[in-house]
């Protein structure tokens, strides 16, 4: 019997990350096919891709929706599971996937829940996890919504849940999560002119709870050291997209 796993497409979109393509390429060999779209790298992502028998694309940053939906309209396969370089697939899901697809009970789309990792330790709380998202689906029934950041994969049928994580090796280190969320602030800040405004309070009351939110209602405290930095790094990269809210709408008034 043909495993069903030779019907998956795996699309992954890249920019420099040899870091960690090898890893996420190495937990995805089942796979019928290995689509990756990189946005012209500079390191070795490219070479290693192609190494592990990616089919390889070389387009420019079109934005994240419009970037992993190129990878999408290359891809051949019945099902599809969209994936970040930093992340992998872990045995015990990919048993889960080939069990979901065997049943073949009319589901078009499977959410997977996330086991997200800051300085490679696991961080239970604060809203971390399961950080359920939509990532497994039938090609033909899906399609990413076009935002500026936080892109949303849209499903046109019916939806269930897997239950095995998939492993989400994010920041590496606190100026990681600097570096990267200066660039994420700047995108939200633009999707946010488009239909709100803010001041000093608005700014300051968001970041506040923030911290709140993620320390103390959703039970950051419980990660120790981990949870009391990420709970102060968000509110930072809060207080920064509003900031930024507040320079655009100053600039396009002429303040």
């Amino acid at each position: 019997m043909t495993d069903p796993l030779q019907d998956v497409s795996i699309i992954i979109i890249t920019h420099n990350e040899e870091r960690n393509i090898a890893d996420c390429l190495d937990s995805v060999k089942w796979a019928g096919e290995v689509v990756v779209v990189d946005s012209h790298s500079t390191d070795h992502t490219r070479e290693l891709s192609l190494e592990r028998g990616a089919n390889v694309y070389v387009e420019s940053w079109k934005g994240y929706a419009a970037q992993k939906n190129s990878a999408l309209d290359k891809a051949e396969k019945t099902w599809v599971l969209s994936l970040d370089a930093d992340e992998r697939v872990t045995p015990e899901l990919v048993d889960e996937m080939r069990e979901a697809l065997n049943r073949n009970n009319g589901t078009d789309g499977y959410s997977i829940p996330r086991k997200n990792h800051f300085a490679g330790h696991w961080i239970r709380y604060g809203g971390w996890f399961p950080d359920r998202t939509m990532r497994f689906f039938r090609r033909s029934r899906g399609r990413f919504e076009e935002r500026a950041v936080h892109e949303k994969l849209v499903i046109q049928g019916k939806t269930a849940g897997l239950q095995n994580p998939i492993l989400h090796y994010t920041y590496r280190d606190v100026s990681d999560f600097l570096r990267r969320s200066d660039r994420y602030s700047t995108l939200s800040a633009q999707e946010y002119a488009k239909k709100r405004t803010t001041g000093p309070l608005r700014m300051l009351g968001h970041a506040m709870y923030t911290f709140l939110d993620m320390y103390v209602i959703k039970l950051g405290f419980l990660d120790g050291y981990y949870g009391f930095l990420l709970a102060c790094l968000y509110s930072h990269y809060t207080f920064s997209k509003y900031a930024k809210l507040k320079e655009l709408t100053m600039a396009s008034s002429g303040s």
